[in-house]
């Protein structure tokens, strides 16, 4: 599983309690939308020849949790469900996705390779900047 990992500064906390803001709001907020963000991408580099098997219904984001060992705040774009081949058998979706991503050596197929590269830390951290913006509002200087 690929994971963001990104730290709020003591700073920024502290700034934020004075400001009489919910970090952890602000963080799953922020975090939703970098998921958004590999959601949308996922759906774009899907494979051409795979997007009736994998549809957009089968990519969707968790809820927003928390983990216990360490606090962090997560959201997660994941594959789920199934789809039905020519034959009529169902088959996960995630086997099919992990099958184009990786490629199967007993089949000779191909990678195709999507769901790594759905993974564009410049826009996933410039869309959650815009979060952050949002919620810190005139409060740092350009």
């Amino acid at each position: 599983m690929a994971q963001l990992v990104g730290a709020t500064t003591k700073d920024l906390q502290a700034l934020c309690e004075k400001l009489g803001l919910s970090v952890d709001e602000m963080l799953a907020e922020m975090v939703v939308a970098g998921a958004q963000v590999v959601h949308d991408n996922m759906v774009v580099k899907m494979p051409s020849n795979f997007k009736q098997a994998l549809t957009a219904s089968n990519i969707e984001l968790t809820k927003v949790y928390k983990t216990p060992s360490d606090g962090g705040i997560n959201c997660q774009a994941k594959i789920v469900g199934y789809f039905t081949n020519r034959n009529g058998k169902k088959t996960p979706a995630p086997l099919v996705a992990n099958m184009l991503e990786y490629g199967s050596t007993s089949r000779k197929y191909p990678k195709q390779a999507f769901l790594r590269s759905s993974f564009n830390a410049k826009q996933i951290e410039a869309k959650m900047m815009e979060i952050q913006e949002k919620y810190l509002q005139g409060v740092y200087d350009k």
